[in-house]
């Protein structure tokens, strides 16, 4: 067994996975896996460049996950930074503070690596060989990858729920004209995704990140966060098209008080809710599987010299 650490930075949030890997079986065991909301990517689109406030609650977050890393004794970490640090001006600051408190320099990755570990990390537990469709909504960005078993196209587009909400200022809850406007900019996007990736090809969707499994959860009627009951859920089409009108005429707290929601994603769920359901139109998918493995699984496994390099 190796025993690694992966730590994904998105937009949105920052997240910790430690795990066990045994190269001989293949298997991947959790030893912890957590998040927490930074918002990173605040202002970004905007500025283009990470705010000090951003950056200290994301520093915050690394020195908690530090003092984990080294009491579960991980030999090896990779931290792996998306969509906003890509974007930002001063992703300098960013890099220094991230090797000054983990010791490791964060890698910048292009919206087709992030897209090939969402992949090997998504598709690794499922059965079959059929061709899938992996998509990975994040704050900023969302990922396409179509493949059987290795990656056969992939893209990466900047829509994400929290640059959507920001970029057309969503008021709570939102206008049909602001919707219809957010609506445009994810249709132009698709447009780019087809661009390079077949997305009607494919037999199975797989959705990946916080928006998804936060619909998979509403849809699943459940109590409070389960990702055991939500991982390989598989959410219709029209529970999509339901939850995703309710959330955005909804207010703040209407949607705070839904059980699964967390705190962090409460103003941009609806942006991101509406990424899934227009994706599903524009393939005509009639329903998602959801995972609750992405591109956190596919950096573990990179670490340990298992997946994507």
């Amino acid at each position: 067994m190796t025993r690694v650490a992966a730590v994904d930075c998105g937009t949105n949030s920052i997240r910790l996975l430690v795990a066990d890997v045994d190269r001989e079986t293949g298997e991947l065991v959790d030893l912890d896996r957590r998040m927490i909301i930074v918002r990173l990517g605040q202002g970004v689109d905007k500025t283009g460049r990470l705010a000090p406030d951003a950056l200290e609650r994301t520093f915050a977050a690394c020195r908690e996950y530090a003092a984990l890393i080294k009491q579960y004794g991980a030999e090896n970490l990779r931290f792996v930074a998306t969509s906003a640090s890509r974007d930002a001006e001063n992703r300098d600051d960013f890099v220094r503070g991230v090797l000054d408190i983990l010791g490791v320099e964060p890698e910048v990755i292009t919206g087709d690596q992030e897209a090939e570990f969402s992949f090997t990390g998504a598709t690794g537990g499922l059965p079959g060989h059929e061709e899938r469709l992996v998509v990975d909504i994040g704050g900023g960005s969302t990922e396409f990858v179509v493949g059987a078993g290795h990656v056969r196209a992939a893209r990466s587009v900047d829509i994400g729920c929290v640059r959507l909400t920001e970029r057309h200022a969503l008021s709570d809850p939102a206008t049909p004209e602001q919707i219809a406007a957010v609506r445009a900019d994810i249709e132009a996007a698709l447009d780019l995704a087809e661009e390079t990736v077949p997305l009607r090809e494919a037999r199975t969707l797989v959705g990946l990140a916080g928006s998804v499994t936060t619909v998979a959860g509403i849809a699943l009627g459940l109590e409070a966060y389960e990702s055991e009951a939500i991982h390989h859920s598989v959410i219709s089409y029209e529970q999509v098209r339901a939850i995703t009108e309710s959330l955005l005429k909804s207010t703040h707290d209407e949607r705070a008080a839904i059980p699964v929601m967390h705190p962090g994603r409460v103003d941009v769920i609806g942006a991101g809710a509406l990424v899934l359901l227009t994706i599903m139109e524009r393939i005509g998918a009639r329903e998602v599987v959801v995972s609750e493995h992405d591109i956190l699984d596919g950096i573990a496994w990179s670490v340990a010299g298992q997946g994507t390099s």
